[in-house]
């Protein structure tokens, strides 16, 4: 199985009238989602599910990633991926679907570390930044990279 793990995009700030779930992408954030989507294409992201946040943040970036994909899956909307979400909630939910299946997961920090270090059964796991996407094929990191990185590196 391929697990491709994206940090959503830069959002705006929280203020007393738009709480933290209602923060959308920045104009410079929707260039990083977009850009993320082009990158994760050229490296044979072919995702078969994606699954977001239900956080407007996520689910706008796995929207701009998406299209950067150029392919039509649905997006699915887990309030296991909100960032008060269990980890092992996602792992469990991996281990029921097709092996052969790639999953595209947008989220949030602590999460997507936390998500990353059961897959890579590594408790240490680097935590991803903003923008940033990770591809496990088979539990094993095969490459990290952000929205604005020439060529992805290996962990």
């Amino acid at each position: 199985m391929q697990v491709f793990l994206v940090r959503h995009a830069e959002a705006v700030d929280e203020t007393l009238e738009l709480r933290d779930p209602h923060r959308p992408l920045t104009g410079h954030g929707r260039e990083q989602a977009r850009a993320l989507g082009d990158r994760l294409r050229w490296h044979d992201c072919h995702p078969t599910h994606i699954w977001s946040s239900p956080l407007v943040r996520a689910v706008q970036t796995a929207e701009l990633v998406e299209r950067g994909l150029d392919c039509m899956v649905p997006i699915d909307i887990l309030t296991a991926l909100a960032p008060n979400g269990m980890p092992r909630d996602i792992t469990d939910r991996l281990t029921r679907i097709d092996p052969l299946s790639a999953v595209l997961i947008v989220g949030h920090e602590p999460s997507l570390s936390g998500i990353g270090g059961l897959l890579a059964k590594d408790p240490a796991f680097p935590v991803l930044q903003k923008a940033q996407a990770v591809r496990f094929v088979n539990g094993a990191v095969r490459f990290r990279f952000a929205w604005n990185d020439e060529a992805p590196t290996t962990r």
